[in-house]
């Protein structure tokens, strides 16, 4: 064998040692198993519950809260409802200290009317007088909403920082107190009356 050939014998080696180098990193890299692979993953469905759960007329969507009352009285507003409602509270409150039970009886439902009569009824009898301005003006939140065929029922989430002045046979105090409270209004639709009656008092936290 001559110097020409032994030359391209060693070059034809050299290919293809360099061939297999080549192929064994190309198999390293498919061969192996990166991230999550198709077995891997949980089989789909064959069938959308959404389709197969697709409401009928017979289940119709049921409206709740803010969308039922406007679907009933598309011309409420709550802005103009919570105004109201902070006059109504601070009305009654006063009224309340006072004993104005004539004004109270336009603005509660009977069975809040008899409580709050109890109590008037009891300073009147030790001889109490009271009197309430409030430091500023209350804040009043829209909590909850229901509507029940007619009848809607609105909670509201009073706070409010007041000044009582008590009179009695010992003297006169002053009572600097903040006060947490939802009140709940409720009205008939069908009603030609606007106003709202205040129907239930709650405690609540500050």
């Amino acid at each position: 064998m001559d110097s020409g050939q032994v030359s391209q014998l060693i070059t034809m080696i050299i290919f293809a040692a360099a061939a297999i180098v080549v192929l064994y990193q190309l198999y390293a890299v498919l061969g192996r198993r990166v991230g999550r692979q198709p077995e891997d993953l949980p089989s789909a469905p064959l069938t959308s519950p959404a389709l197969d759960e697709a409401p009928t007329e017979s289940d119709p969507v049921r409206l709740t809260g803010l969308a039922a009352l406007r679907a009933r009285d598309p011309g409420f507003d709550v802005g103009k409802f919570l105004t109201g409602a902070r006059g109504a509270y601070e009305m009654i409150v006063k009224d309340f200290a006072e004993g104005d039970r004539d004004s109270l009886k336009t603005l509660l439902a009977p069975k809040v009317l008899a409580a709050f009569e109890t109590v008037i009824d009891a300073r009147e009898a030790a001889g109490e007088t009271q009197s309430v301005e409030f430091i500023q003006a209350p804040r009043g939140d829209l909590e909850h909403i229901k509507v029940d065929g007619d009848q809607v029922s609105i909670k509201v989430r009073f706070l409010a920082e007041q000044r009582v002045r008590s009179k009695t046979a010992a003297g006169e105090s002053v009572d600097d107190r903040r006060t947490a409270e939802v009140w709940s209004f409720e009205r008939n639709l069908k009603s030609r009356d606007p106003n709202w009656l205040l129907v239930r008092v709650d405690a609540a936290e500050a």
